[in-house]
């Protein structure tokens, strides 16, 4: 039976153990590239892949679990497993990982209880999870048969909380569910995360996250290490070899010859995981936000991270000077050519039919009557857009209207024309309204969940809940009787491209693309404002033209031969009659970029 070991090294079958990891999310790439993905961290000269699973995919509302397609990692770890790799899995319920709300899924928020703590409520919501997870993952471990290493506890727990008794309970019920792996913690190398969030008390693995400075932090590390005399290996669990990009900043970029010397200097001493070794697409409406004081700062959908490899998977200047690297000190690790997929580009595709989201308002979406406007999470809702309608009647020739507490982005329409736009911290200031009629007008207002937070003491705040959270006035007053209508557009085949389209309106443009092979392609969306992508009913993620990024990345996996459908859900009023599909991805320069 094979055997992983922690000692003063890592054993493997009883002989010394590099881990040589990269990160490569499932979730983030189609299934049909996973080999590709996969392969190509072989080929690097490295040995083990590392990937988080995301709770609120696998459960997204309360009961319901899905491991079906993109979601389906007991074949991802077969697949790994087939081409000679071994795995740390990172299972603990919390991931951040720059995904909405750090993996935690959104109907939590409805429940009376504390996330990420010894909470009775919130500890049983983990186990009726662990209950359809780990049992499809024990298979999976090293000792019976399969290629998991270890598996974590809890994500960075060091820089939110201190609860030991949590990470007791989280690693309780690991083990009384059958994992019999090595079990870790992943933190900051420093001492106040390290005491915070770890159980080295109770011999549960330490690792560190930095992707820099390598020395100094094991440094931190050993020093933590020996005061609970440990005489444990020294790992990084994510050592950062780029970043993720956010809405309205710069591109990250990081020099591929120092990344290598970097690299070097974390082998020098212990193994390594490195974040991101490909990572892939925040499809559909998935990706994470950030928190800067009062402000949220959404990320962007391609988590392209500037990573080994590329969003579609494609080796890049890193992937080679690491391969370099590796070859030069590490000789006795093998290498190989890497795998490269093609792209194709088509353009001037031209507009097939639109309409406007009021027109075919009630034919996507069923709604949901109340006194005053609720919550996105109160109506079932995780994540997308939320119309909220009532019929107000004016009072005076000019009126004043106001959305209190509301969260993320809010468009204002009476009677369908566009009135104002209003973004975080802006909601809740006076809208003047002045219409030529004190009689009664139809009031409509559509808000965007952007990604709620995924790291820090902001997941527990009160902007997590998305919608209209307090209600809207109008002069001094609330205004009651509201129908929701919630837009996850689960089905977009449901809309009704027959009825009328109207300018300045968020609407539907459907392009249709005759194909006879299929290959990688982007989505240039250079001339629309903001919204999302539907390629053959499948949800590829937000644009806005704000940028940095201008594209939207369509696998090949996406496409069939023959007639393929596009439909762009655009808010702004701004459109294009015809579309291109690109070789590559497309960028808005912001002052600070190095593209």
């Amino acid at each position: 039976m094979a055997r992983f070991e922690i000692k003063e090294e890592f054993y493997l079958n009883q002989q010394p153990f590099k881990i040589l990891s990269g990160a490569i999310h499932y979730f983030r790439i189609q299934p049909d590239d996973w080999y590709h993905s996969l392969y190509n961290l072989k080929a690097l000269g490295f040995n083990t892949v590392e990937t988080y699973i995301p709770w609120n995919a696998h459960e997204p509302m309360k009961g319901q679990f899905n491991f079906e397609g993109i979601l389906d990692v007991e074949k991802f770890l077969q697949t790994a497993q087939d081409l000679g790799l071994y795995v740390l899995l990172r299972s603990s319920p919390y991931i951040c990982a720059e995904w909405e709300f750090g993996g935690l899924p959104a109907w939590l928020l409805e429940e009376n209880m504390r996330i990420r703590s010894s909470d009775p409520a919130y500890l049983a919501a983990v186990a009726n999870y662990y209950d359809e997870l780990l049992p499809r993952l024990v298979p999976h471990l090293l000792e019976n048969g399969g290629s998991i290493l270890m598996m974590q506890v809890e994500n960075e727990y060091g820089s939110y909380g201190e609860d030991k008794e949590y990470l007791r309970a989280v690693r309780d019920m690991m083990l009384e569910r059958g994992v019999t792996c090595p079990l870790f913690t992943s933190d900051g190398p420093w001492r106040g995360t390290l005491r915070a969030g770890t159980l080295i008390e109770d011999d549960v693995f330490v690792t560190g996250n930095f992707g820099s400075k390598a020395k100094e932090n094991f440094a931190q590390m050993q020093e933590f290490f020996d005061e609970y005399g440990k005489k444990w290996p020294l790992i990084c669990m994510e050592f950062w070899d780029g970043w993720f990009n956010r809405w309205k900043e710069p591109v990250i970029t990081r020099d591929p010859e120092e990344l290598a010397t970097a690299v070097h200097e974390v082998l020098q001493q212990g193994s390594i995981n490195l974040y991101m070794f490909h990572g892939g697409t925040n499809f559909g409406f998935m990706n994470g936000c950030s928190a800067r004081g009062n402000i949220d700062l959404p990320q962007v959908t391609s988590y392209d991270y500037e990573a080994l490899l590329d969003e579609q998977g494609n080796p890049t200047p890193k992937y080679f000077a690491i391969q370099r690297m590796l070859k030069k000190y590490y000789p006795e690790y093998p290498q190989r050519e890497p795998l490269v997929k093609e792209t194709f580009e088509l353009k001037n595709i031209p507009l097939s039919e639109k309409v406007s989201l009021f027109e075919t308002l009630e034919d996507i979406a069923q709604p949901i009557e109340s006194l005053y406007p609720m919550k996105m999470e109160e109506l079932g809702q995780n994540v997308g857009y939320l119309l909220y309608r009532t019929q107000a009647e004016w009072d005076a020739d000019t009126e004043r209207v106001r959305v209190i507490d509301g969260r993320d982005r809010m468009q204002l329409f009476v009677d369908g024309n566009f009135i104002t736009t209003q973004y975080q911290t802006e909601i809740g200031e006076d809208i003047f309204i002045s219409q030529q009629k004190r009689s009664t007008h139809r009031l409509d207002i559509l808000m965007e969940n952007m990604g709620r937070v995924n790291y820090g003491h902001k997941l527990l705040a009160e902007s997590q809940h998305k919608g209209i959270r307090t209600g809207v006035c109008k002069d001094l007053h609330f205004m009651l009787h509201w129908n929701q209508y919630p837009l996850e557009f689960k089905n977009p085949e449901a809309i009704n491209f027959t009825k009328e389209w109207h300018e300045n309106q968020p609407a539907f443009y459907a392009f249709d693309v005759e194909l006879k092979a299929l290959k990688d392609t982007y989505l240039d969306l250079t001339h629309f404002g903001k919204g999302i992508v539907f390629v053959n009913g499948v949800n590829i993620g937000r644009f806005w033209d704000v940028g940095p990024t201008l594209s939207l990345y369509i696998p090949h996996a996406l496409l069939r031969i023959g007639n393929n459908r596009i439909i762009i859900f655009e808010t702004e009023g701004k459109y294009s009659k015809f579309i291109d599909l690109v070789h590559k991805p497309t960028f808005k320069p912001i002052k600070g970029d190095k593209l």
